[in-house]
């Protein structure tokens, strides 16, 4: 390959042209990216971020000297539009093409939105844009918050809003936040962390209208409540970014699919990050951004899956000033125990705790609230069992990098 394109400069983007380089490509390495901005951490922006506690410069994942040594062409603030695999070209919205031998997909997923008409005041928070419009408004003074959704995004947004010294509600559709997740057990150890940071939850209702003319003022529930706001902020999930890919040889289902090794249809074509499914799962966390584009570029230079790798799924939150960390596959019909700390008022106790789901004898998942060396020790033990598994006991779990 003498042109390898990466299409998107987020995260799991910066990851696989590192990896370009690192695995010896020396080619042209041209990277696509629709924000103007050079690739940054996102777990900040729902937390120190917003608060205050950093500032941009602290969420830059590169320097001057590493974008020396990545040798690398940056189009930034310019989307891609169509993929041509045929003729091996990406087309951007400003007419421009890209010839190239190889592609990245890395496009990410955008928030879901409200399909309301747009009010002053509603927000979302997937990037650096959305994070300073909310980060500015939320410095005006005391605000009644409601946050619609009650996920990772919505409950880290939340406790930051609480510590801004905001009035916070969070509305979220299902029994509990969190139970696809963790189960319907501890969601609810986990929703009482709301409780103890002075926040309002709502459950079992969906929005059915914002109210205001310009800017909003309350929000509308369908099980007829009325929550005054004048902020509100949707974590309602995130929509893989595969609109430009449409008309492609590319299969698309809710992310770009891909086998175990990141390779799509196109063996000159693999997908990373929070569009790509691989292996028949789309995992938005950041560990499946950072691991999967090292195995994605083994391939994509190989021109075929040489490569796979089989990890316990894992991702982290900070919420309340604790740290929840969960590690594996939780299934239906699987058992909780607790076996380290415990619960007191119906959230965690002080000193957290280590719960593990359990199923024909075998550990499957790990939940811990600030525990973070027994989840470590628990997090290996699981890999351990997980690695040792006979290929067809552990396929789904094998598709997750």
């Amino acid at each position: 390959m003498r042109t390898v394109t990466v299409v998107g400069a987020s995260l799991s983007g910066l990851y696989a042209a590192r990896e370009l380089r690192a695995q010896g490509f020396d080619g042209r390495l041209v990277i696509v990216g629709d924000e103007s901005h050079r690739p940054y951490d996102r777990p900040p922006l729902s937390k120190d971020y917003l608060t205050g506690r950093a500032d941009e410069d602290l969420l830059a994942l590169t320097d001057a000297e590493e974008g020396a040594d990545l040798d690398a062409e940056w189009l930034l603030g310019v989307r891609a539009r169509g993929l041509d695999a045929r003729g091996r070209t990406v087309l951007l919205d400003d007419g421009r093409t890209v010839s190239t031998d190889g592609v990245v997909v890395a496009t990410g997923a955008s928030a879901r939105r409200l399909t309301v008409d747009p009010l002053t005041g509603v927000h979302t928070l997937r990037t650096l844009d959305d994070a300073r419009a909310l980060r500015a408004e939320l410095t005006r003074g005391p605000r009644r918050v409601v946050v619609i959704g009650g996920g990772f995004i919505g409950a880290e947004t939340a406790s930051s809003c609480a510590a801004l010294g905001h009035a916070v509600t969070v509305v979220e559709a299902a029994p509990l936040p969190l139970v696809p997740q963790l189960g319907p057990e501890m969601a609810a150890v986990c929703a009482a962390l709301h409780r103890r940071g002075g926040v309002g939850l709502v459950t079992g209702a969906c929005v059915a209208a914002l109210h205001g003319t310009a800017t909003v003022t309350a929000v509308a529930l369908t099980d007829g409540r009325t929550l005054p706001a004048d902020v509100v902020i949707v974590g309602i999930g995130a929509t893989p970014n595969t609109a430009w890919l449409a008309g492609s040889a590319l299969v698309l289902n809710d992310g770009v699919l891909c086998d175990d090794g990141c390779v799509t249809s196109l063996p000159q074509v693999v997908a990373v990050g929070d569009v790509a499914r691989v292996g028949g799962t789309r995992a938005e966390h950041w560990t499946s951004a950072t691991r999967q584009p090292r195995v994605a570029v083994t391939n994509l230079l190989a021109g075929r899956t040489v490569r796979s790798a089989r990890a316990e799924p894992y991702f982290w939150s900070d919420q309340y000033g604790a740290r929840l960390q969960f590690a594996g596959r939780r299934r239906e019909g699987d058992t909780v125990r607790i076996t380290e700390g415990g619960t007191a008022g119906g959230g965690p106790a002080e000193g957290g705790l280590l719960a593990r789901y359990e199923r024909d004898g075998r550990t499957t998942a790990v939940l811990a609230v600030d525990r973070p060396r027994p989840f470590m020790r628990a997090r290996r033990a699981l890999a351990r069992e997980i690695q040792g598994l006979p290929r067809t006991a552990g396929a789904a779990r094998s598709a997750v990098l």
